[in-house]
């Protein structure tokens, strides 16, 4: 049961001193260097963004909308005021299921919160390397701290309202608010987040629009505090409270429990994978055996696929049902582990419509099967996952990933993280200039050294 909101004082309040009391020399080494590697992978994701399903409408409709010209649009150009351009950025981070995640929270920490701290560095104007990693560390790690607390299974879009809480501490910390002004654009933002599964469980493009939508709702909520606008004080463990709300059964002890809460954001994820983290073990797995059987689709008589139950519940669908659309088969496991076996990689281009329409990856994909994995109670975890192969002549093999590729107990290697950020450059860096691509990565590596971070946003615009 959730513990009572009268045992201790809401703990959005020691949230938001944790927020407001941090400083960059606060910050652990580990935390920082983190922070500079999610950083340079957001911005990568965010380039192939640009080609994803819903990305020109978007940006359409927003541009139309104009006002005044305040905060960048990444790779595409232009500006847009600082709500609606930090929407825009943060939909293209996360609509190609390219941006890291914490696995344990099952959030994308980095999707809301960089887009909001660099929208508002634009608009302060001369803000710090050092200013935009505090400010995006405390940040991502408040919408971690939020994602941990919870003992639920997962029955809204738990990124988006985390991300809300996240964006609107990184906004604040480089507005410089102080702990009631902080406070109040909690409750605030509270009062306009949004986040449902059903564009998840239908493969809707809107599915990644989400976290865009509470980024945006974010700075709108900093914009009001700042003029003194007052909101809700028991956000999380008010009897209509985020924790009590959304997520039911929670435990925040790990937050009031201690001088300050622990820090979250260096067991952040990297994706080597453009589809949802829920199918990355299955993807490691098959990748696996392919490589060391030396296997084709064709060898492959049946796949089957054990695995917990969140996993099985949002990403076990099959392929029945009529075409689809690139948002379904990237939240897959049929499909995403059809085409590992089939084409030896996962990459954006797997899920052009004319790959969704692959007949070797549609027929090995209706050959695949995803079951409950019974000893596995946790309605959170991702894992373990176990990939059984039958092949044609009999022959049987089987592994199992326990961490995935990217996560902290499995990393990428400083040469696969430049692999998937250049990778994503030729992919959909578009118009931006050459030279740009070297001087971003080397900008991020002292980012720390830095006296203006919107050189960000200039190295990412034409």
């Amino acid at each position: 049961m959730a513990p009572s909101h009268d045992a201790h004082p809401d703990a959005i309040h020691t949230l938001v001193r944790h927020v407001c009391q941090t400083g960059y020399d606060d910050l652990p080494d580990r935390v920082v260097d983190a922070v500079k590697k999610m950083t340079l992978d957001a911005l990568s994701v965010a380039l192939v963004g640009t080609l994803a399903p819903g990305t020109k409408e978007t940006l359409s409709v927003l541009d139309r909308w104009g006002g005044r010209e305040e905060s960048s649009l990444w790779v595409v150009g232009g500006k847009l005021p600082a709500p609606a351009a930090a929407m825009a950025n943060s939909f293209l981070i996360h609509n190609q299921e390219f941006d890291c995640v914490h696995d344990s929270a099952v959030l994308h920490p980095m999707t809301a919160v960089l887009p909001a701290a660099l929208a508002t560095a634009e608009v302060v104007g001369n803000v710090s390397g050092k200013q935009l990693l505090t400010a995006v560390a405390l940040g991502a790690n408040v919408a971690c701290l939020l994602g941990t607390a919870s003992r639920s299974p997962m029955r809204h879009f738990r990124p988006g309202v985390t991300g809300a809480f996240g964006a609107t501490a990184a906004a604040a910390k480089i507005l410089g608010f102080d702990e009631l002004r902080l406070a109040h654009a909690m409750g605030v933002v509270y009062s306009q987040i949004s986040g449902t599964l059903q564009p998840h469980h239908e493969g809707s493009v809107v599915n990644s629009m989400q976290i865009g939508f509470n980024t945006r709702n974010a700075l709108t909520a900093v914009a009001l505090a700042a003029e003194g606008i007052a909101g809700p004080r028991n956000v999380l463990e008010g009897p209509y409270g985020y924790l009590r709300l959304f997520e039911g059964d929670y435990d925040v002890s790990t937050l009031v429990s201690g001088p300050a809460p622990a820090w979250q954001v260096d067991r952040v994820s990297q994706k080597p994978y453009p589809c949802g983290r829920l199918t990355h073990r299955a993807v490691d797995a098959a990748l696996f055996l392919r490589h060391e059987e030396s296997l084709t689709a064709e060898e492959v008589e049946e796949c089957r696929v054990t695995a917990p139950p969140l996993v099985c519940r949002l990403v076990g669908r099959s392929l029945e049902g009529g075409p689809m659309t690139a948002q379904f088969a990237k939240l897959s496991i049929p499909f995403v582990v059809a085409t590992a076996i089939a084409k030896g990689d996962v990459f954006v281009a797997d899920f052009e419509q004319e790959a969704l329409r692959d007949e070797t990856v549609l027929r090995l994909a209706d050959r695949v099967r995803v079951e409950l994995d019974e000893t596995n109670q946790d309605e959170n975890a991702m894992g373990p996952v176990r990939l059984d192969l039958r092949l044609t002549d009999g022959r049987t093999h089987t592994t199992t990933v326990e961490h995935a590729l990217g996560h902290p107990e499995n990393p990428l290697s400083r040469e696969q993280h430049l692999a998937k950020f250049r990778r994503c450059w030729e992919a959909g860096a578009g118009r931006l200039p050459e030279v740009n691509r070297q001087r971003l990565i080397d900008v991020v590596d002292r980012l720390e050294d830095l006296e203006d971070a919107s050189l960000l946003c200039q190295l990412l615009t034409p």
